[in-house]
């Protein structure tokens, strides 16, 4: 069974490729006005920024689930004054 977070990323990962593959594709159309007289595509730029755009941000929400995942196995300690004050509170 596919958790939430493999199935974003595969569908990230082949939304980054068709992105950059049909970025390709368009720079490679010999007949093209843009390539016939070797001016830059300028959706193929767009497309490929959208691709890099994903990737990174891919990479930072890769990179801030670690972080969680380190932050929930950390023990939690407590202040001793603090859980001296809580349990008072549960005295009453």
């Amino acid at each position: 069974m596919h958790n939430t977070k493999e199935i974003f990323v595969f569908m990230n990962n082949d939304l980054i490729y068709r992105l950059r593959k049909r970025a390709e594709i368009r720079r490679n159309i010999t007949t093209r006005k843009s390539v016939q007289e070797g001016k830059p595509d300028r959706i193929a730029e767009l497309l490929e920024e959208a691709a890099q755009a994903l990737y990174d941000q891919e990479s930072i929400i890769g990179e801030m689930d670690d972080i969680i995942d380190r932050l929930e196995r950390r023990p939690i300690h407590v202040d001793e004054r603090i859980d001296k004050r809580l349990q008072d509170h549960d005295d009453y």
